[in-house]
């Protein structure tokens, strides 16, 4: 396994961080076990999660179980100062019947009930990473391009406001380090200058979409990650199974990622089958994996701290760790970056 810095803290993480959004709904308890001593086992030491998932689908009655599964393994295990452990706070809710406050939003009195009930359901007395899920304001995320104008609410909580609530969380010894997810380059530039400005807590790193069919990251926020040591954890590495090739011809088996989470749209663009099948068919004529194939480029990227793999079977957690021995040729490269000069990011 490959170790990187995170950000500028003292922490090393492993190249392949853990995912667990699945673990709740199409993993069981005893699943998500069986995953994390396989992980573990090959050296992975970086599990992200956050206080909404499971969310294929999200639902009221299964919020909070993966936290949940995750804390009764590290209770069993004993093994908590042996793993780097993330998770985040949510952000206001687009559709409130699928909320977890009264009020999700990132005022302090949100997080503080946040971070509580995260620690009680991980069952440990701290956090290694903090992050915040996604913006209080409005942005454009999931899938939507562009900001044509702005449209902050009069209660919008600003970024300020939400670091300084997560700056007394580290002074309390809850948290050790904060980071964003699914954040812009204005944001991100925003709370760095918050940290330098005001002494609050300097964000670690950006948990954002990068993948073959979504390589938007490189034009405004690959430049803050180098500069600023604010490495991408890399979400979605496989873009939602579809550069596995499985999708290809529109067969959607039940009980998979398409299947059971069809709230999740951003893939289903008229860009994407054909990329896929291009870059499914260069792994194939390199005698490839195409899964290891895709995450082989996101770990290889400078600007990537780590990649976030999921599963929902050991078999596919076996080949997506195992991505981590593969170093793609010069003819791939020079292939893959061929299909994004004619489909550049389908799936932004």
């Amino acid at each position: 396994m490959e170790y990187r810095t995170l950000g500028r803290t003292d922490l090393w993480v492993s190249l392949i961080c853990l995912g667990t959004m699945t673990w709740g709904s199409q993993n069981s308890q005893a699943e998500a076990h069986a995953q994390l001593d396989y992980a573990i086992g090959q050296g992975v030491n970086f599990i992200d999660t956050a206080e909404m998932y499971p969310v294929t689908p999200v639902s009221r009655d299964t919020q909070g179980l993966t936290e949940s599964y995750i804390g009764s393994w590290i209770a069993g295990r004993r093994n908590r100062d042996d793993i780097i452990l993330a998770t985040k706070v949510a952000g206001p809710a687009r559709d409130p019947s699928r909320g977890i406050r009264t009020a999700d939003r990132l005022d302090r009195r949100n997080i503080e009930q946040a971070i509580d009930d995260s620690l009680r359901r991980l069952q440990t007395d701290y956090i290694d990473l903090y992050q915040v899920h996604w913006p209080d304001r409005p942005v454009p995320s999931f899938g939507v391009r562009g900001l044509s104008a702005l449209a902050d609410r009069p209660d919008t909580v600003p970024i300020e406001e939400t670091l300084d609530a997560l700056a007394d969380l580290v002074k309390a010894g809850k948290i050790r380090h904060v980071g964003v997810s699914n954040e812009t380059p204005w944001g991100v530039s925003e709370y760095l200058r918050l940290a330098r400005d005001q002494g609050l807590p300097r964000i670690a790193s950006i948990q954002n979409a990068y993948n073959l069919l979504n390589r938007v990251f490189e034009i405004g926020l690959s430049e803050f990650a180098l500069r600023e040591d604010v490495g991408l954890l890399a979400y979605s590495p496989l873009a939602g199974g579809n550069l596995t090739g499985k999708y290809l011809g529109g067969v959607i088996a039940p009980g998979t990622r398409r299947d059971v989470a069809r709230q999740f749209v951003r893939y289903d663009l008229p860009g994407q089958a054909p990329a896929a099948a291009r870059y499914v068919a260069i792994a194939h004529a390199h005698g490839l994996d195409p899964a290891q194939l895709a995450l082989a480029y996101v770990n290889s990227r400078p600007f990537v701290t780590a990649t976030i793999i999921g599963a929902t079977s050991l078999d596919q957690l076996r080949t997506d760790i195992d991505s981590v021995n593969l170093t793609l040729s010069a003819d791939a490269i020079a292939a893959i970056e061929a299909v994004h000069r004619d489909l550049p990011d389908p799936c932004p």
